[in-house]
């Protein structure tokens, strides 16, 4: 498993393609009391493209209707208007879920059973015959992580390998579309790293990835392009590295400046009119110091880690 999530400066090439995965028009979902009442709008008008072979992220804090967007997908809600496609299908029409892939925002697997057995199970649904199944579990199985600990029962399993294996379920299938809701839930700064890892490594190998969720720093490590609901309705829809930039600013780095260049610098800012609003080192994020302290402690039993993750990583 690699150790390092970098946002793509470019979309991967097969989004140049035209093909569209999942598309949904006017989209709209109320929920209604027991007398027919409009008691919720929970989804309102949704125009929506994801394209083949990107990793598309739906964010949106706690009730902003991202499951229930899933739900409508998966064929698992109908909508009170308008229409959503999957693969150029009605999402009400169940079959093509046969070509998706499913991680829930809380997994419901049988605890009794261990890793083999889970995958297994779930192949049999898909009335996969028996070498392939076990073929396709032991891959999956060693692609999140868990081969060491296959044979034992999921009760045992920790918060973190248990999304894993929730993970290796919903691929049991080889599905082309992925849909994971919050898929890092729950997780440690470690497992949110290798869960991130793992998305990525799905979109490289061509799949399409509808990811869910509320936490910013997921969604920017990972996506190439965001849409943001709030309250049911979509907000903000573009790439993310062109929605982080900020336009008005211009950001210099450089290495080994002495205090004569730095000022000589500065004068030349402001003679063009600008305003130098920061000069100084610049800083890591908490995630990348957290596991560059874990990294080194792995590496270096006992010895206590000073300072923060610098350029050369030391």
């Amino acid at each position: 498993m690699h150790s390092s999530t970098t946002q793509t400066d470019s979309p991967p090439a097969s989004t140049t393609q035209t093909e569209v995965v999942i598309e949904t028009r006017n989209l709209t979902k109320v929920y209604r009391d027991f007398w027919g009442r409009q008691k919720v709008r929970a989804l309102k008008a949704l125009d929506l493209e994801i394209r083949r072979g990107e990793i598309f992220g739906l964010l949106g804090p706690n009730g902003s209707g991202k499951t229930t967007t899933i739900k409508l997908l998966l064929g698992l809600l109908f909508p009170t208007s308008g229409q959503a496609l999957v693969f150029g299908r009605e999402a009400t029409d169940v079959t093509k879920n046969e070509r998706i892939g499913y991680l829930p925002e809380e997994s419901y697997l049988y605890r009794f059973l261990n890793a083999e057995e889970t995958l297994d199970f779930y192949g049999r649904l898909f009335n996969m015959p028996s070498a392939i199944r076990r073929q396709r579990a032991a891959d999956l199985i060693e692609m999140v992580g868990l081969t060491k600990t296959k044979r034992r029962q999921l009760k045992e399993y920790s918060k973190g390998m248990t999304r894993r294996i929730a993970l290796a379920q919903a691929l049991i299938n080889d599905p082309e579309l992925v849909v994971l809701d919050e898929p890092t839930t729950g997780l440690d700064p470690i497992g949110t790293r290798e869960m991130k890892d793992l998305i990525l490594r799905l979109r490289d190998e061509g799949k399409t990835i509808l990811m869910c969720s509320h936490l910013l720093a997921d969604v920017q490590d990972v996506c190439d392009r965001i849409g943001i609901l709030y309250q049911g309705e979509l907000k903000e829809l573009g790439r993310v590295d062109s929605l982080l930039k900020v336009r008005d600013v211009t950001e210099i780095r450089t290495t080994t400046l002495s205090e004569a260049a730095k000022e000589e610098i500065q004068q030349v800012v402001r003679r063009h009119g600008g305003e130098v609003q920061f000069m100084g080192n610049p800083t890591t994020t908490l995630e990348e110091l957290f596991l560059h302290i874990i990294r080194e402690s792995e590496a270096h039993p006992g010895r206590r880690v000073r300072g923060g993750a610098d350029s050369n990583g030391h």
